[in-house]
C-alpha cells in the first residue's frame, strides 16, 4: 500500500506540471497569433526590435513600474530599441486582437517584427533586456 503522502505529493506534482504545461500551450498559441497581425502594426519601424507594450490610463501597475522600466530600457538602448505604446481603452480591438487580456501585458519583436515573447503582468527592465538579447543579441 503506497503512503498517503506519497500520493498527495504526485499529485500535486502532477497538478503543477499540467498549469505549466497549459500555460506554454497559450504563450505559444498567443504569439502564434500575434505572427499572423504583427505587421499590420502602426508606428512599427522595421530593421529594430520593439516592445509592443498595452496599458490603460488607470492602471496603477503600469504608472508605477512597467513605465519606469521601459522608459529605462529605452534610454538604456537608445535608438535601438523602440517602445510602441497602446492603450486598450482607445483600441480595444488592437487588445483583443493580440490576446491582451490584462494590463499591463508586453511583447517583444524582432527586428523582422515577429514576436517572441509575451510577458503578463509587470516585467522588470532586467528581464525585458535579457529577453531582446535572447532575439536579437548581435543588435543589443
Amino acid at each position: 500500500m503506497t503512503p498517503a503522502w506519497l500520493i498527495r505529493t504526485s499529485l500535486a506534482l502532477a497538478i503543477i506540471a499540467s498549469g505549466w504545461l497549459v500555460f506554454k500551450l497559450v504563450t505559444y498559441l498567443s504569439l502564434n497569433r500575434v505572427r499572423k497581425i504583427a505587421h499590420r502594426l502602426e508606428n512599427y519601424q522595421p530593421g529594430k526590435a520593439a516592445i509592443v507594450y498595452f496599458t490603460t490610463p488607470d492602471c496603477l501597475a503600469c504608472k508605477a513600474a512597467q513605465h519606469p522600466a521601459l522608459v529605462r530600457l529605452q534610454s538604456l538602448l537608445g535608438d535601438q530599441l523602440q517602445v510602441i505604446e497602446i492603450n486598450a481603452y482607445e483600441d480595444p480591438d488592437m487588445a483583443k486582437d493580440w490576446g491582451v487580456l490584462s494590463v499591463p501585458t508586453t511583447f517583444i519583436l524582432d527586428s523582422k517584427g515577429a514576436p517572441r515573447q509575451v510577458n503578463y503582468g509587470v516585467t522588470p527592465a532586467e528581464k525585458l533586456y535579457d529577453q531582446l538579447r535572447q532575439t536579437q543579441p548581435q543588435a543589443i
